[in-house]
């Protein structure tokens, strides 16, 4: 008569361990397709911010680059140098929304309880806002307008 060695899932149980593989597997494979899908809605990414007083529209694409830069007819009546702080100070606003939604997008796919994926969201804001420092703001010249 044999006896039977009851099934214990321990860590010498082949047939244990072949299944903590497996769903250490799956969860790789489903991380792995979170990345994906995140790494696509960041890549196609685009944001479009005007400044308050109608002067410029500026967008920016998924890594923070300029790739439109619109001039409102207003322009003609202020000083080039107020002009060029506005699209500087609005694509500095334009990359910080752009942050604040690649972050949102992370968290979205990869989740906010993940140690990698809080990381990715950090290291994203901080590329995105740390590539154009805050620009002084036009100055009283907005007055005029």
């Amino acid at each position: 008569m044999t006896a039977e060695v009851p099934h214990t899932g321990g860590l010498l149980d082949p047939d244990g361990a072949m299944d903590r593989l497996a769903e250490w597997k799956g969860r790789l494979d489903q991380l792995a397709t979170a990345t994906d899908a995140m790494s696509e809605r960041v890549q196609e990414l685009r944001v479009t911010v005007a400044d308050g007083n109608g002067l410029v529209e500026v967008t920016v694409d998924s890594v923070g680059a300029l790739v439109d830069l619109r001039l409102g007819q207003r322009i003609q009546r202020v000083a080039p140098d107020v002009v060029a702080r506005t699209i500087m100070s609005t694509i500095d606003l334009a990359k910080r929304q752009l942050a604040d939604r690649a972050q949102e997008i992370i968290g979205e796919t990869l989740g906010t309880d993940s140690p990698a994926a809080r990381a990715i969201a950090e290291r994203v804001g901080q590329q995105l806002r740390e590539a154009n420092p805050a620009v002084d703001g036009p100055d009283e010249q907005h007055d005029r307008w």
